[in-house]
């Protein structure tokens, strides 16, 4: 089975994530929001999940060995690592290192999922690549990922596995001597570098900070409604219900003509500049107070710069 694409928000992220991906990715050439080449997981297996809370204060280090869950899924085998990230602080940059130990490495797939655990990004293997050891880093498989989750979401979720595939791969490594070498402006020996085969254990570490630049969209945007608190069980008795007059309507009224002008202007403004993340909280402020044009600004904004 395939999984199929959350078109909502992904038909704006498209355009975002363009410049970024030509850049970093060129030689990759992936467009994460497309989620067709994903594992399938059920709502049911995905929920029985203990999803683990991001620090984003600092890096969280991640043991995958046989106490993790294993799921036996087409497509992926082994343990999985599942994070929960709050939404709400803007622009997400994740940094995922899998370290090698022993010539091994866990080789990472990444699905992010948005609040309702719907598939919005699709991060393969190869989109993590070989990067040579420093001063405080081993050698590891790397890589970065720009997320910027809806407004009106408390939480994203980001599924990490390896398949059966990559288990049949292995990463090169740079020989510590040539690495010592190229650092001391010695000639590089001619030696063969080391293989480090994909297994099913690992050691993940994960930065997450917030960022300003371009990203993919994590979440329903356009024509979503958002759901309502359900309130369960009766807060009074049936009888006085029964007499309790009509509330007022609390619906937000329209804003006045000169804040909705204010808010749709800088909105305008935050995606001729880019700035896409400062719009989405402008639309999401101006909604909340009532605005019933900030959200049509904002699409044919956005569709102005395409």
């Amino acid at each position: 089975m395939k999984m199929h694409k959350v078109g909502s928000a992904l038909s704006l992220s498209a355009m975002l994530l363009a410049g970024h991906s030509a850049t970093a990715r060129a030689e990759i050439n992936l467009m994460p929001q497309d989620v067709s080449g994903a594992p399938h997981f059920s709502q049911t297996s995905l929920q029985s999940l203990t999803w683990q809370p991001m620090d984003t204060s600092r890096a969280q280090v991640t043991v995958l060995d046989g106490s993790h869950s294993r799921w036996n899924v087409p497509g992926m085998t082994g343990p999985v690592a599942a994070y929960s990230l709050p939404a709400t602080l803007g622009e997400l940059t994740i940094t995922l290192s899998s370290e090698v130990q022993n010539n091994q490495v866990f080789a990472p797939n990444v699905l992010v999922l948005d609040e309702h655990l719907r598939p919005a990004a699709w991060f393969p293997s190869r989109w993590f690549t070989y990067q040579q050891p420093g001063v405080m880093a081993a050698d590891r498989i790397e890589g970065v990922m720009k997320l910027t989750p809806v407004p009106g979401q408390q939480k994203i979720y980001l599924l990490v596995f390896t398949t059966e595939k990559d288990l049949t791969q292995t990463t090169t490594l740079l020989d510590p001597a040539k690495a010592y070498a190229r650092g001391t402006g010695h000639a590089v020996p001619d030696i063969p570098d080391p293989v480090a085969r994909h297994s099913l254990s690992g050691r993940l570490k994960i930065n997450v900070s917030t960022s300003s630049a371009s990203s993919i969209l994590v979440g329903p945007l356009f024509g979503a409604s958002r759901s309502t608190p359900v309130t369960v069980g009766q807060t009074q008795p049936a009888v006085q219900a029964a007499q309790t007059t009509a509330a007022p309507d609390t619906k937000s009224q329209p804003l006045v003509t000169d804040t909705e002008s204010y808010f749709n202007q800088s909105i305008r403004q935050a995606v001729a500049q880019g700035n896409i993340d400062k719009a989405l909280k402008l639309l999401d402020e101006a909604e909340r107070l009532g605005s019933p044009s900030a959200r049509k600004t904002f699409i044919s904004s956005v569709k102005g710069k395409e």
